[in-house]
């Protein structure tokens, strides 16, 4: 945890002691670092709050946000050895969606004088620190600029001391700071500035390119937002966010048909599907590995290191399938697409429907997908194939998904209605999720104990399958209302 104060050239750390009982601050410790910005021409990585610097004595760090599922965590950082003067490679793929072939320069060089004061408790355990940087920027050997900055960094268990660390230094002259970043504010306003992918504001009626716009604008920062974390591995989360924004750009092309240029629109819904693919192979292999996981926790003792010896498996086809997929995000044609849907965003090739109203143009788009869903839940019977089953939890999702980019036009009559589809959507999924389960440990049991084992795991799975299947009609009921679709063209 930490607070940035602003102060002036003059500012003088004040005496910190006697803030609290058995606080204790140490000497007042001096350094200089000297560190180098990278960056792209546009400062694209400055604008998308990532940075990758060299600092002399602590080699690169690259410095990238926290997940969206997670706002709470701090800045995430990776570090890399290498030469002062070349970016490591480990780092530029990294950040290779960002980039996407742009050069990587220095973008700013900085010089600081770090002024440091320790503060211990009644144990010697550390309490907070405050740190007090004076930045040089530098234009080769001069100083074009200089800037002043203290930061309380509080420690487990110290902040307590917060509150009084804060008024000693404000009565020294501190002042609460603009929260930007050194190295922002040495990169100059255009670091400052929205990155290429902007959420689109829309007006209170929207056109259709309104939202075309707004819909591939979202759901490109979010692949490009989880990038990053699907190379390091670690969080299945960034896979699963990645896989649902490139199902939900394609099933938006579709919803919006009438609106884009049929070509183009084709194209890029092929090139998404290709990804999806790649994706839905990780987070398909790691959402069954889980399940089968946390359905072992159930077993019996004895029946543990067999189940443990059945699922290794599991994680055997989990990382051949991160394997692949690592591949895929560092071929040309993973750049070439995330190219073509940052250019969709800012200028998707529409047809000349688009500029109408797209709460006339779109109510009658959801109402395709409803009515394929309809049809195919009204033709299930209680023993109907789970591939058919299957296929309508497919529909929910697709009738969803239109449903979710009319919203924003049509307002909380499609958000309802979306939030509905959703809970069918669930169901199904739990039904199909089963039937993936019972297939694997059929293909997998081998014989003597794990089998066994696996034969308990997959009556239990079989158990699951069948509830979902009683449980769907209800799903199912819930949605089927006129009050629910009233806002559908009949």
């Amino acid at each position: 945890m930490g607070v940035k104060l602003a102060v002036g050239a003059g500012f003088r750390l004040p005496d910190l002691s006697g803030l609290a009982d058995g606080v204790v601050p140490g000497p007042q410790r001096e350094g200089r670092t000297e560190s180098v910005h990278y960056d792209t021409p546009d400062l694209r990585l400055a604008r998308w709050g990532l940075s990758l610097r060299h600092r002399r004595g602590e080699g690169w760090t690259l410095g990238f946000p926290p997940n969206a599922h997670q706002p709470l965590a701090r800045h995430r950082t990776q570090r890399f050895e290498g030469s002062p003067r070349t970016p490591p490679a480990a780092a530029l793929s990294l950040l290779r969606a960002y980039l996407r072939g742009a050069e990587v320069r220095p973008a700013a060089s900085l010089s600081i004088l770090r002024r440091q004061v320790l503060l211990t408790g009644p144990e010697g355990q550390e309490l907070a620190e405050v740190v007090d940087d004076e930045v040089s920027v530098l234009e080769g050997r001069r100083v074009a600029s200089r800037f002043r900055e203290v930061e309380i960094e509080v420690r487990e268990g110290g902040e307590v001391l917060l509150p009084s660390l804060l008024a000693r230094l404000q009565e020294a002259g501190a002042f609460p700071a603009d929260g930007v970043p050194a190295h922002l504010r040495a990169l100059g306003p255009a670091a400052q500035e929205p990155p290429e992918l902007t959420g689109v504001a829309l007006p209170p009626s929207p056109t259709g390119t309104d939202l075309v716009r707004s819909a591939i604008s979202s759901g490109v920062a979010s692949i490009l937002k989880h990038d990053i974390g699907i190379r390091l591995g670690g969080d299945p989360e960034d896979v699963h966010q990645a896989r649902v924004a490139t199902r939900r750009l394609r099933s938006n092309l579709r919803t919006f048909q009438p609106l884009l240029q049929e070509e183009w629109a084709t194209g890029l819904r092929d090139e998404l599907g290709w990804l999806a693919d790649q994706l839905g192979s990780v987070r398909d292999a790691e959402v069954l590995r889980d399940r089968l996981r946390e359905e072992a926790k159930g077993l019996l003792e004895a029946d543990a290191r067999p189940s443990d010896g059945l699922l290794r498996r599991l994680d055997e086809d989990v990382e051949r399938a991160r394997e692949r997929l690592l591949t895929t995000l560092d071929e040309q044609r993973y750049v070439d697409l995330l190219n073509r849907l940052v250019e969709a965003a800012a200028q998707p090739a529409v047809t000349e429907d688009a500029a109408l109203p797209a709460g006339e143009v779109l109510p009658p788009q959801v109402r395709k997908p409803w009515r394929k869903l309809r049809s195919a839940a009204r033709a299930l019977r209680p023993d109907s194939p789970d591939e058919e089953l299957h296929h309508t939890r497919i529909l929910a999702k697709r009738a969803r998904y239109a449903a979710e980019a009319a919203a924003p036009a049509v307002g909380s009559e499609a958000e309802r209605f979306a939030k509905v589809a959703a809970g069918l959507q669930t169901v199904l999924g739990e039904h199909q999720d089963a039937v993936i389960a019972q297939g694997w440990l059929r293909a997998n049991a081998g014989g003597g104990r794990r089998a066994f084992v696996a034969g308990q795991l997959f009556g239990r799975e079989a158990d699951r399958a069948a509830a979902s299947r009683a449980d769907w009609p209800r799903a199912w009921k819930r949605l089927n209302q006129k009050k629910l679709r009233a806002w559908l063209p009949a």
